[in-house]
């Protein structure tokens, strides 16, 4: 069993220093101790994944300039928060997907928005870096050195794991279907989707695009929403409802309505995945498809420009505006 933990986001950008912003995000992991242990009680041993919200421990930048941001909120892939996290799924014996802000030394004027998989032995087992995004530095901003550190492979990992070959992909992602796509050719069969986005009873882009995906990939998508955000200007229930399991033919298994909730689970079944995966047909998009007719549209085309963050600068967000201008001249060109 799969559970995409609708849970309420507490924004840290009212804290003025690191110790505060800190001591709320070590807050929010002690609440999602007990509301993980609760919900292992209330739905039985089965459930083995909990796929939680977008930047459930921080919420977003606002007016914090990227160099504010990280100085308050912005932690390295092995911080001791993730000792906390581990230690939660190890005492619940589940899987637990999140989303975070994190920093690498070999990109120190940067940071990354990054969703991360622990096992229920308590051990980080994937670790993915968002690859789109508007205001936040991305391995694309940096693309050269990245690949020179990383290998390519980095770019779109998936765990081979107990309870299957999970994925991760971080909010607006959902929309690029060439990044679960990538994820799917790697073997992904399970997509770890943390999201913040718009609850509306009508079927949004996103909800749209989850569905899309499952279908094109033959893959369950696990998106978790926040139930709100607090301590923010914007009204807080803006980004809260329809966490969603969907299945691998596009229907949705479970959905549900707003506030804190636990109502977004459902029993996925990778028995049965692979053997429709396995299955020649019309039905196996997986089987059909001929990435030879593609490619060269892709390496011979540049829009959005790489390596814009590769000098050891200040970034902000005006160079970020520029290169997505300049990538809207080149399509409209």
């Amino acid at each position: 069993m799969a559970l995409a933990m609708q849970t309420k986001c507490y924004a840290v950008n009212k804290y003025p220093n690191r110790k505060d912003a800190y001591a709320r995000m070590r807050k929010t992991l002690d609440e999602l101790h007990k509301q993980i242990f609760a919900a292992k009680k209330f739905l039985g041993d089965s459930l083995k994944l909990v796929v939680l919200p977008e930047y459930f421990m921080t919420g977003f930048p606002m007016r914090e300039s990227l160099k504010e941001w990280r100085s308050k909120c912005v932690i390295k892939g092995d911080d001791d928060l993730f000792s906390v996290i581990g230690e939660i799924a190890k005492s619940t014996d589940v899987f637990i997907s999140g989303n975070y802000y994190e920093s690498d030394d070999h990109f120190s004027h940067l940071y990354f928005q990054s969703s991360f998989i622990v096992d229920d032995s308590g051990n980080k087992v994937l670790n993915y870096r968002r690859l789109n995004s508007v205001y936040t530095p991305t391995p694309h901003d940096v693309l050269d050195k990245y690949v020179e550190v990383y290998g390519y492979e980095s770019l779109f990992p998936v765990a081979d794991t107990s309870i299957g070959r999970l994925a991760c992909i971080a909010s607006e992602e959902i929309l690029y279907p060439e990044v679960a796509r990538c994820l799917m050719m790697r073997g992904a069969e399970v997509i770890c989707h943390s999201s913040s986005e718009i609850g509306s009873p009508r079927p949004t882009k996103k909800v749209i695009s989850k569905q899309a995906r499952a279908i094109e990939n033959i893959c369950y998508v696990v998106s978790a929403n926040s139930a709100g955000i607090a301590d923010v200007p914007i009204l807080e229930n803006s980004t809260d409802g329809g966490s969603q399991i969907v299945h691998y033919e596009g229907h949705v298994l479970a959905e549900t309505y707003p506030g804190e909730s636990i109502v977004a689970n459902g029993y996925l079944s990778i028995a049965s995945l692979r053997n429709y995966r396995a299955i020649p047909g019309m039905r196996n998009y997986r089987s059909r498809q001929r990435f030879e007719l593609y490619g060269p549209s892709y390496s011979e085309t540049s829009y959005y420009p790489p390596n814009t963050c590769i000098e050891e600068k200040e970034v902000n967000k005006k160079m970020f505006a520029e290169a997505l201008m300049l990538s809207t001249e080149r399509l409209n060109s």
